[in-house]
């Protein structure tokens, strides 16, 4: 079960930083009072002598000052800097002339000791960049007229004339930058963290070139999987699983039993004999194993949510995430059918039509809006069109992001737009409980063809083993669907069940997660380590929710798709049948590209997703039930 990295873009900008030190560090500080310790009163009759003094001789000081070899050594480059013919391009702040200066190869010791030089001011950048940082916190937080940061909203839009003269509307966010803003985020980006600068492309390239990207990764997969070496040790390690024969299934499910019935020396026994012979980079059993055991050990201890909290705080970086994801994306076929499946059907509702709105709950990356918008963009014979996509962000606690990484992603994908060369794009933004999310938030329009979209997302939500005296939270937002009267509302899910109790629950998820990781294992390389980052801390964490918590502290509780068939026509939704065309394309490139041994079937007028038999995804569409429309 994916999980979404919520809290790996975006660092806390918000966090109160601790106070920067005196900028004179011999100087005694101040207390509250507004007395200096250890400070002595200077009389005004010395003092007044000493200061008339430095004044008389500060012309002298600062001719011997001016004169010295180092000080004239670096002031030379910029004179000739200065002196240059070439103009200054008040567009970038950048002198135009500097760079034929910098590539002069005639000049090598000049363009040393500029380059010294702009390597000396690197800390005075750091320091003016943390001082418009903490200055920033002083100001009050709900004046927009002060923020220094760029606020994505639906009021993104920019003016452009065509060829004849008429104003059509655009987002801005370029556009509305201050000469100032562009300078300061380039300096900004000079001194960013090398990983971070790494993230940023490894982001703009997943989207802005998303195909290219997961053909290429693909074809490495393919490689390394059919490497020498890769074969040499998957049969090494099947000997020694041979030699040492352990039915560790059984074991897990044994021990489980003795969790839960408090059995703790029996339990104690099992652990110890499972962690034996679980290991991050043998068959899928024993990574299952691996993953598995610290849920037990949290639950048996009863420190399951604390556990959880660690873990959530524990996470790999944001390079590490990205990289784990792209080799999921190459290996499996899921992720790729699910946002496929998205798209296409998206992409017939908007048929005939001009204006788009996407309402998106528990914004991920927004990879495949970013795929959803070139197709748009170059669509023959629909006309200009303006797309306006509304992300849900706020509770529930594992796919919930804060707004700052949801207005980043507002902002890559304002960028893929202009790349693109769509004529209109907005984002907006909505931070709030999910059930109390209502038509009226947002801003819809009677013209525009309005798609409602839950990815994997809607297994957050709260059910009635929590809420059973009122309308539980996942209900409650089925409801409010039907109430915004969506044009399609596109759900996919998990099919797994938590069960009635812990064991059922154990069972179930260890069933789901043992085909999920012998797909892994089927299609990636057992050394890799982006596959460990990939099981142990993507796939692992939720796992590890489901077995260590309970009550409000069990974030995951997915549903088998029948019983999401029956909770939304309670909830007054109206199931749409599949469209051939599109279950055809999903099922051919399936074929064609991904393992022989992925399962992609129909049922109810749900496409199925699975491995050998098992079914481990699930899409379907939606409308109101009483939208008699044509769909």
């Amino acid at each position: 079960m994916a999980t979404t990295p919520e809290e790996f873009l975006v660092k806390g900008l918000t966090e109160q930083s601790q106070p920067p030190p005196p900028f004179f560090l011999d100087l005694p500080q101040k207390k509250s009072n507004g007395r200096s310790e250890g400070c002595h009163h200077v009389p005004n009759d010395v003092m007044l002598p000493y200061i008339s003094r430095v004044l008389l001789e500060d012309d002298i000081d600062d001719d011997k000052l001016n004169d010295h070899p180092a000080l004239l050594q670096v002031q030379q480059p910029f004179a000739q800097i200065l002196s240059s013919s070439s103009s200054y391009d008040a567009n970038t702040g950048n002198p135009e002339g500097s760079k034929e200066l910098l590539q002069n190869d005639s000049d090598d010791e000049s363009t040393l000791n500029l380059n010294s030089a702009l390597s000396k001011g690197t800390d005075a950048v750091r320091a003016f960049l943390k001082g418009m940082e903490e200055a920033n916190m002083l100001l009050p937080k709900d004046n927009k007229q002060f923020r220094g940061d760029v606020q994505v909203n639906h009021q993104m839009v920019r003016e452009r004339s065509n060829h004849n003269g008429d104003k059509k509307r655009y987002n801005s966010w370029e556009d509305n930058h201050t000469e100032e803003e562009t300078r300061t985020s380039k300096a900004a980006k000079m001194i960013k963290d090398p990983e971070e600068n790494r993230a940023d492309e490894m982001l703009d390239e997943m989207m802005l070139h998303a195909y290219e990207t997961c053909i290429r990764d693909m074809e490495e997969l393919r490689v390394s999987v059919d490497n020498k070496v890769e074969k040499e040790t998957r049969k090494k390690c099947n000997k020694a699983a041979k030699d040492n024969v352990v039915d560790i299934r059984t074991l897990l499910i044994s021990c489980a039993q003795a969790v839960a019935t408090n059995d703790r020396m029996r339990a104690c026994e099992l652990l110890k004999e499972i962690k034996q012979h679980a290991s991050i980079t043998g068959d899928a059993t024993q990574r299952v194993a691996q993953c598995f055991t610290k849920g037990l050990e949290a639950r048996l201890v009863g420190t399951g949510s604390q556990l959880w909290q660690v873990l959530m705080a524990e996470r790999p970086s944001i390079v590490e995430f990205l990289k784990a994801y792209r080799l999921y994306f190459a290996a499996c076929c899921f992720n790729k059918v699910a946002l496929s499946f998205s798209t296409m059907t998206i992409f017939h509702a908007m048929v005939g039509k001009r204006k788009l709105h996407i309402v998106d709950y528990g914004m991920h990356f927004g990879f495949q809006w970013a795929d959803l918008l070139r197709l748009l963009a170059s669509r023959e014979g629909g006309g200009l069109t303006e797309v306006k996509i509304t992300a849900i962000g706020g509770p529930p606690k594992l796919k919930s992001c804060p707004a700052e990484r949801i207005e980043e992603v507002g902002c890559r994908l304002s960028k893929c737009a202009r790349e693109f060369g769509l004529a209109s794009f907005k984002f907006h933004t909505i931070m709030r409980k999910w059930e109390d999310v209502r038509i009226e938030d947002l801003n819809a329009d009677a013209d525009e063809v309005l798609v409602m979209n839950d990815l994997f997302s809607f297994s957050t939500l709260m059910d009635e083993s929590v809420f059973f005296d009122r309308q539980s939270p996942r209900d409650t937002v089925l409801s409010n669907i039907r109430e915004m009267r969506p044009d399609v509302f596109i759900q996919s899910i998990y099919n797994c069940s938590c069960g009635s109790s812990f064991l059922a629950r154990f069972r179930e998820v260890m069933s789901y997660y043992l085909a999920l990781f012998d797909i892994l294992d089927a299609t990636m390389p057992r050394e890799s380590g982006s596959r460990v980052v990939l099981e142990q801390f993507v796939l692992g964490r939720p796992a590890l929710n489901i077995i260590a918590c309970e009550g409000p502290d069990l974030v995951e509780r997915p549903e088998k798709y029948r019983q999401w068939q029956v909770r939304n026509q309670r909830a007054g939704l109206r199931q749409l049948p599949l469209r051939s065309g599109i279950v055809k394309v999903v099922k051919d490139t399936v074929r064609k590209h991904h393992h022989k041994d992925f399962l992609i079937s129909e049922d109810g007028q749900w496409l199925l997703q699975g491995w050998m038999g098992r079914v481990l995804f699930a899409h379907s569409t939606w409308v109101a039930a009483e939208d008699t429309a044509s769909q």
